[in-house]
């Protein structure tokens, strides 16, 4: 698999093909059909197989060896693409190969990828030693890129802020951009304030951990540029606003739009395609201590725009203010940003589907085509500019937190609009990145969100180099 060793992962592909046992993928009406035969189908009517999504029925051979596996594909298979995560954990060991069944492909193995993740960086897990012979007409390299990419976001978000704090962070900033040879940069602590950071260090100046702009660049120059932004609030208490006690439970998560951007900067360099990448990451802490930033502080951002804070627990938005006005100083030809940014878009939503914003309608028309086509949910909210006028204050150009109540993810949207100059080509995903109950090829845990889509977008614009 190519990945940096930090977060490497064995393949669970088998090099010969179709060498192996066979796994039959069936809906209820195939259970009787001519793929089976007498015996097999003997054997599922004595065990009440009925083939419901996700059910699983090994078949013994001759002698009672082990010779197949049944998988359930239910009545609506494409309603459930990555069934076949499930087979990763309960096949035993030894080569496996899709026999039959009325699966995608490419879907039916990246399901089987993703779904032998397991986090076991704290305590010990099953090795999945089942390996699966990459179907007819499937891509090795882009499925161990693409689990790589995912992998390296569920990690990141996975580990708890004592282990993946600013410092750690950087660490794995920095190490992912050794292994495909790109250039980091960091400025930390007060330097934020001598190159005109002074959001991402207020909101990150109570930590224990000095605050930082992590910044990497891969690449070819003269290429489109592509600039990605990452929220990396390590751990959100909420500030001097402070979160109730199960509000800050997994708030090792908000740094979740920084382990996405940084899953998909490995699946771009690993591509190797044509673009002037540029990733962005503000890592911090929003820690409460007698420096913290405080409700009613007005502060200036590296635009120039004042903002009031009226929510020390609305920081992130801070953070990728000043590295927005960053990114657009170099003009680039595609600005993503991604966040962990709202609860709004949670109650919209559901954790399961991330909204994205955008002014420009042949992004957005790209980003759903690809959203459908990898099964990578996404859906696209308006930026409402009516609504822009929530973000008036009368002591500053704009408030961090509207009073109300109302349209909070599209009101923080908007706010980041404020920091990207007019006419960039620009989409803000305002993600979950987490899993609250395991499905077939993901755990209850960190999870990758939009990242599958967005690779395929850049990889149909932009190519190899």
């Amino acid at each position: 698999m190519s990945a940096f060793s930090y977060f490497e992962r064995a393949s669970v592909f088998a090099d010969a093909a179709k060498d192996g046992r066979p796994i039959y993928a069936l809906t209820p009406g195939e259970l009787e059909g001519e793929d089976l035969d007498e015996g097999a189908r003997e054997w599922v009517r004595a065990n009440g197989f009925k083939a419901k999504s996700g059910e699983f029925l090994p078949v013994p051979g001759a002698g009672g060896v082990l010779a197949a596996a049944l998988l359930g594909l239910g009545d609506a298979p494409k309603d459930a693409p990555f069934v076949t995560g499930s087979l990763a954990q309960r096949l035993p060991e030894g080569n496996w190969y899709l026999a039959a069944g009325d699966v995608e492909v490419h879907a039916a193995a990246l399901g089987f990828s993703l779904g032998s993740y397991r986090f076991d960086r704290f305590k010990s897990a099953p090795e999945t030693k089942a390996r699966l012979c990459p179907p007819d007409g499937s891509e090795r390299a882009e499925l161990d890129r693409q689990t790589a990419g995912v992998f390296l976001a569920r990690d990141l978000v996975n580990l708890p802020t004592n282990h993946m704090g600013p410092e750690a962070l950087e660490d794995a900033f920095r190490r992912l951009g050794a292994h495909y040879g790109a250039n980091v940069s960091v400025t930390s602590g007060d330097a934020l304030l001598d190159e005109n950071f002074p959001m991402i260090h207020a909101v990150g100046r109570a930590g224990a951990e000095a605050p930082r702009l992590l910044d990497m660049r891969w690449g070819r120059t003269g290429a489109p540029k592509v600039t990605l932004v990452g929220k990396g609030v390590c751990f959100d208490t909420g500030g001097l606003d402070i979160k109730p006690p199960s509000s800050m439970l997994l708030m090792k998560k908000d740094m979740g739009g920084a382990a996405n951007v940084m899953g998909l900067a490995l699946m771009v360099m690993d591509a190797g395609l044509d673009v002037d990448l540029r990733v962005l990451v503000p890592a911090v802490e929003n820690a409460i201590a007698g420096n913290a930033f405080r409700p009613s502080d007005i502060l200036t951002s590296r635009k120039g725009l004042t903002v009031q804070i009226d929510n020390t627990d609305a920081e992130g938005r801070l953070v990728l203010a000043d590295a927005l006005a960053l990114a657009c100083e170099e003009t680039p030809d595609l600005l993503i940003d991604m966040a962990t940014l709202t609860g709004a878009a949670r109650v919209a939503l559901g954790p399961d589907v991330a909204p994205f914003y955008t002014h420009d309608t042949a992004l957005a028309g790209a980003l759903s085509a690809a959203s459908e086509a990898e099964h990578d949910p996404l859906w696209r909210m308006p930026l409402v500019a009516a609504y822009d006028d929530m973000l008036t204050t009368k002591v500053a150009d704009i408030t961090n937190a509207p009073s109300g109540g109302f349209a909070g993810s599209i009101t923080a949207a908007l706010f980041l609009n404020r920091f990207v100059e007019p006419g960039t080509r620009w989409a803000h995903f305002d993600i979950y990145g987490w899993n609250p109950k395991a499905k077939p090829h993901a755990p209850v845990g960190g999870e990758a969100q939009g990242i599958r889509a967005l690779y395929r977008v850049l990889r149909e614009r932009y190519g190899e180099a």
